[in-house]
């Protein structure tokens, strides 16, 4: 009969637990933690580079683990609502389970920190911007002629919008931005869509809702905004080409006003050399199913 000592079996189910690590990015996050007393770390790049080398130390040793966003003024509000002590280690690790499944995180694969801090940031954005957005939405309410819910109609919209986009999307990566400056905070939304070996675009799930939930505001409020799009494909030129938000749909730049857009100094107004290899264009036609008309009354 095989037997495995207690020791070896509790090393083995240490591997089988997934780790999260709420992680202080910045120097004013990490200055906030300081005034509790069980938090003893002194200096950010040291405890930065203890955080990395326990990652490293998990992954050798084959554990998954999560990095999770700690914000130190989300946290005091935590242990107030939830009755605990904040300068306590046990309710920090409550708190970073928490963001496990509330909060922004990505799994750590290897990557050192210099990576991986932006791109973890970056989902914070992501997420907070589709939160936002998503709330305006829901706000608007619903049509007093029909009971339509004006946030779900430019969801709708949008999502149709967002599928004649790709669909009509020359060969490639690609690489969408959209732009609203109407709503009480300016809204930017990206998506990133690889083209795989059999010509499909793969996308994002998390960034493709942002993405429409954006999109879908500009639409509903008929917010100043814009969408541009960005092909990439070996041995091709980049195309370049965008719209804008007009009413419920789309409205074709010409491909000098992309040219403008991409080649001018926001602040200055200064003329910027535009990109070599770079095609500015006008948008593929999205089709009459793309220019159906919306809500109306």
């Amino acid at each position: 009969m095989a037997h495995t000592d207690h020791p070896t079996m509790r090393r083995v189910l240490r591997r089988e637990i997934a780790g999260t690590i709420g992680l202080l990015t910045d120097e004013h996050d990490f200055r906030a933690m300081r005034r509790y007393r069980s938090f003893t770390f002194d200096d950010h790049t040291t405890y930065l580079k203890q955080v990395e080398d326990l990652l490293r130390t998990r992954a050798a040793q084959g554990s998954h683990t999560t990095i999770a966003l700690f914000d130190p003024q989300e946290y005091a509000e935590f242990c107030e609502e939830a009755g605990l002590e904040p300068d306590a280690p046990s309710s920090r690790t409550r708190f970073t389970a928490e963001l496990a499944s509330t909060g922004p995180t990505i799994p750590y694969d290897g990557q050192s920190l210099t990576d991986l801090v932006p791109a973890l940031v970056d989902e914070a954005v992501r997420q907070a911007t589709w939160e936002y957005a998503a709330t305006l939405l829901a706000r608007l309410g619903a049509c007093a002629s029909c009971g339509e819910d004006f946030g779900r109609a430019a969801f709708t919209r949008a999502s149709d919008l967002l599928v004649r986009i790709l669909d009509t999307a020359h060969p490639g990566d690609r690489h969408l931005v959209c732009s609203i400056t109407g709503t009480p905070e300016t809204l930017v939304s990206v998506l990133h869509g690889d083209e795989d070996e059999h010509g499909a675009v793969q996308l994002d799930e998390a960034e493709a809702l942002e993405f429409t939930t954006v999109l879908a505001l500009g639409i509903a409020t008929q917010s100043p905004g814009g969408l541009v799009m960005r092909t990439s494909a070996p041995g091709t030129v980049d195309r370049i080409y965008g719209w804008r938000l007009r009413g419920d749909g789309l409205e074709p730049l010409t491909a000098g006003e992309v040219f403008d857009a991409y080649c001018t100094d926001v602040d200055s107004g200064d003329l910027i050399s535009p990109e070599s290899d770079v095609d500015y264009c006008v948008p593929p036609d999205l089709g009459m199913e793309g220019q159906a008309p919306g809500h109306h009354h």
